[in-house]
């Protein structure tokens, strides 16, 4: 299979922060919403990121606020995890910013509701559908994936863990460009358990 895009989500502390990112994963994402257990009001400062991205999580923010926190964190990209309109989208993007689009998931869902989002965004995020806007911890039924056809590309999350490796393995949807890893790998919230994410990696990106 292609390589696929590493995120590692829900990070704030700076020592888990330094570990983690020696573990071979392409995004780092920071949470700033503030139901969330992973939230975080700053990334920490002296940190070296060394080309891996850094994604802000927002849900239903005001623009004004996504902007500050895009300039002030030199984010590279902005995840939008709530009801943001094709509009909020375009607008932000149309400042140069590169975009993520979450959409909850679950058996009932129509992927149409992504069309009027394709241009505005520069990957998708499909995201189990459950009681928080994200981080339930539970994986969705990974075959409707079929009905997703636009050409655009995405990004697979929710409750993914090591027990997913062999069937992540053998995807081979054309428009699946990453995985995002949370909860199935965390020893408390917001911590990371690094030898197994590194774990997961290795056995990922091994042929």
């Amino acid at each position: 299979m292609k390589d696929l895009l590493i995120k590692v989500c829900g990070m704030r502390d700076t020592g888990n922060i330094k570990k983690v990112l020696r573990s071979g994963i392409d995004l780092m994402g920071f949470i700033f919403y503030k139901s969330s257990q992973r939230y975080t009001e700053i990334i920490p400062a002296g940190i070296e990121f060394d080309g891996i991205s850094k994604v802000g999580v927002f849900v239903n923010s005001p623009i004004k606020e996504v902007v500050k926190k895009a300039i002030g964190f030199d984010l590279d990209f902005l995840q939008l995890h709530g009801e943001e309109s094709p509009g909020y989208c375009k607008k932000l993007k149309s400042q140069n910013n590169k975009i993520i689009k979450a959409f909850s998931v679950n058996d009932d869902f129509d992927f149409k509701k992504c069309e009027e989002y394709a241009d505005a965004v520069d990957y998708f995020l499909f995201d189990t559908k459950g009681k928080l806007k994200g981080g339930n911890g539970k994986t969705f039924n990974w075959k409707i994936l079929d009905n997703y056809v636009l050409n655009k590309p995405f990004i697979l999350s929710g409750g993914i863990g090591l027990e997913h490796l062999t069937e992540i393995k053998k995807m081979d949807h054309l428009q699946l460009a990453g995985i995002d890893l949370n909860s199935g790998f965390e020893i408390i919230p917001g911590i990371k358990d690094y030898n197994k994410l590194k774990r997961f990696i290795n056995e990922l990106r091994s042929r």
